[in-house]
């Protein structure tokens, strides 16, 4: 069998080991004598799964007691309405760091709840950096401030954590989360979809401060109110058995490697691969300013558009999928994430040298 180097933004490919451990568990987990997709969420089968998760996911992160840990439904999409329902606590207005499409997205949703203040944008610019902190105008009286920690159309993410006061910080981290270490006592509330670097898609993972639950709009379901799902151990409907289950085995899969320390060394290294190459190369270019690239999207372009085509084509017939850039900006994109191995990246700009002396 020979597999591709998968390049997809997301879902995103997945370490080999852990998706032969559940081609090896499918018909029956640990003698239980079913399938992870059969169990009832209620069994002590899957409660031990559950349990074992959240305290890999705990233990990685280093999660503080008074954090709450959530296994939802919704994506960060979801989260995007869910945040400001439970989120407000009697306040007027959030306040919103623009810096892509997907903050973009989360500014639209959040404003059927609520004023939103955009605090800071980087649109003028195109997108290409994260608004200096010193130029954010943050309200004081804010329900919290929102980011998105790496916008995966655009290739931009922090590599800083923002100072709010005592207005409680917001982090969409869907595409970078357990990427590296994250210093969660800095944030109210960090969220994300799975299919990044920690599963494939239908589990979001929530980790909330206790506080600032228990004040959810009238309004919120109570699927969406997340002292009711914390109260039930994420449990108050049926949670996506399964994607917790392979949530598990990567993030088993991730400590084995090293943790996050170690798996942030790994990014960094294939991302310095990808981007020296930009550097010495004006066929192809990335727009993005280089202290906000991102480690896991890399955004590249040809300076002859009229070339992307063939570029694409090349590259799957080489074993390399998934590069078309987002519909949004065009070009190429490289989703380069923990599963990703450091040869693909390698495979990738080989391609890229290759391309430009037959293309340039």
């Amino acid at each position: 069998m020979t597999r591709v180097f998968n390049f997809s933004a997301g879902p995103a490919t997945l370490p080999e080991s852990v998706l032969r451990q559940a081609a090896d568990e499918m018909l029956d987990w640990r003698g239980s004598g079913m399938s992870v997709m059969e169990m009832s969420h209620r069994g002590k089968e899957f409660i031990s799964i559950h349990a074992e998760a959240e305290r890999l996911l705990r233990e990685l992160l280093g999660v503080p007691a008074n954090y709450k840990v959530l296994f939802l439904q919704g994506g960060a999409i979801g989260e995007n309405a869910i945040v400001p329902m439970n989120m407000l606590r009697g306040h007027a207005s959030a306040d919103y760091i623009d810096t892509g499409e997907w903050s973009k997205k989360s500014i639209k949703e959040a404003k059927k709840y609520c004023k939103v203040n955009v605090a800071a944008s980087s649109e003028a610019g195109g997108y290409a950096s994260v608004p200096p902190r010193e130029t954010w105008k943050l309200d004081p009286d804010a329900a919290y401030v929102h980011i998105c920690s790496n916008e995966t159309i655009g290739g931009v993410e922090y590599h800083w954590t923002p100072d709010t006061g005592d207005v409680p910080l917001v982090a969409d981290m869907s595409s970078n989360f357990m990427s590296r270490p994250v210093d969660v006592s800095r944030y109210g509330l960090i969220y994300g979809g799975a299919q990044k670097n920690v599963g494939p898609a239908g589990v979001t993972m929530v980790i909330v401060r206790d506080d600032l639950i228990g004040q959810a709009l009238p309004i919120t379901p109570s699927a969406f109110d997340y002292k009711i799902q914390a109260d039930n151990d994420s449990m108050f409907n049926t949670p996506p058995t399964y994607t917790i289950y392979i949530a598990g085995l990567v993030f088993n899969w991730i400590k084995a490697q090293g943790g996050l320390k170690a798996m942030e060394a790994h990014n960094r290294k294939k991302a310095a691969v990808l981007y020296d190459h930009l550097e010495t190369t004006s066929f192809f270019y990335n727009p993005v300013a280089r202290e906000d690239r991102s480690l896991m999207n890399v955004p590249f372009k040809l300076r002859d558009e009229s070339l992307d085509e063939a570029f694409l084509k090349g590259a799957q017939a080489r074993g390399m999928v998934q590069l078309k850039g987002h519909r949004s900006v065009g070009g190429m994109r490289a989703s380069i994430y923990n599963a990703m191995p450091i040869e693909g990246v390698v495979a990738l700009v080989e391609y890229m040298k290759e391309f430009e002396v037959s293309h340039g």
